[in-house]
């Protein structure tokens, strides 16, 4: 590497810096604070090693804990899109493009591209290790919410169809987990922290 690629990858890394002031509107486990980027992509990068073995297919799990490390850097030019948005829809964006060549950008080509790669294989979810990382990204809010008593269900009046409907991805990535999954959406509506209709 040439002392021009380092000084880049430090420009990089000091830019990434800025997820952990994004904020999400999804609470920490059991708690009133909001989680940050950076906080949501260390804790999905864990999950995705922890729950490998429940994956529907084999998958690379370095791919996997990289599309999960990066797939929020673009928030830093584009913001964080809450799943449950009326007004934004929260699939790719142009928006969330220019960000990725942006941000991504300011890495040596051969890395630039490497990420940006990842990142577009995240989004459009069709291979293993994309689908995986998305059952992750469904995962860790549902937990959450239901830690928190419905949390953002209960503050953005979000109903049993919009959770069902937004979390039912996690069977392409994994049957096992959206079993359980499944099952703690009904739960919660039994318990009433999710409401139907």
């Amino acid at each position: 590497m040439t002392p021009e690629n380092l000084a880049k990858q430090i420009d990089f890394i000091r830019e990434i810096d800025k997820v952990k002031y994004i904020q999400r509107k999804t609470k920490l486990f059991n708690s009133d604070r909001n989680e940050n980027d950076a906080e949501h992509s260390w804790h999905l990068a864990l999950m995705a090693i922890v729950l490998m073995e429940h994956s529907n297919a084999a998958v690379d799990l370095l791919k996997v804990v990289k599309m999960l490390l990066i797939h929020d850097i673009v928030e830093i030019d584009a913001g964080d899109t809450f799943i449950y948005d009326t007004q934004k829809n929260h699939s790719n964006t142009d928006e969330e493009r220019l960000a990725a060549n942006r941000i991504f950008g300011m890495l040596p080509k051969a890395q630039a591209e490497e990420l940006i790669e990842i990142w577009e294989e995240f989004e459009a979810g069709v291979t293993a290790e994309a689908r995986f990382a998305r059952a992750m990204d469904r995962l860790e809010p549902l937990l959450q919410n239901t830690s928190n008593n419905g949390g953002t269900w209960n503050e953005f009046g979000v109903n049993y169809e919009k959770v069902h409907e937004k979390k039912s991805i996690i069977k392409e990535g994994s049957a096992a987990i959206w079993d359980f999954a499944e099952r703690l959406i009904n739960e919660s509506v039994e318990k009433g922290i999710l409401k139907k209709g």
